[in-house]
C-alpha cells in the first residue's frame, strides 16, 4: 500500500492501493475497506483515487458520501 500524505495533518486515511476499478483504504485502526465500482459507484471511486493521489479530503469525502459502501473489510 502507498502511504497517504495526509496533508491537512487529521485524517483517518494512512494509506491506500489504487486498483483498476476499486481502491483499498486503509485506516488507522488497522483495517482495510475495499470501494469498488460494483459497492460503491464508478464516479465516487475514481473521485476517491483522485483524492488519495492529492493526500488531502479522503477521509472526509468516505464519511460524507460513501460511508458502508463498501466491498469488503478487512
Amino acid at each position: 500500500m502507498k502511504r497517504y500524505r495526509n496533508l491537512e495533518g487529521h485524517s483517518g486515511v494512512v494509506a491506500y492501493d489504487i486498483l483498476p476499478e476499486a481502491i483499498a483504504v486503509k485506516f488507522s485502526g488497522g483495517d482495510v475497506y475495499d470501494y469498488t465500482y460494483r459497492s460503491t459507484g464508478r464516479a465516487r471511486v475514481e473521485t476517491m483515487k483522485a483524492l488519495a493521489e492529492a493526500g488531502r479530503g479522503l477521509s472526509t469525502f468516505i464519511s460524507r458520501y460513501v460511508r458502508d459502501d463498501y466491498e469488503r473489510k478487512h
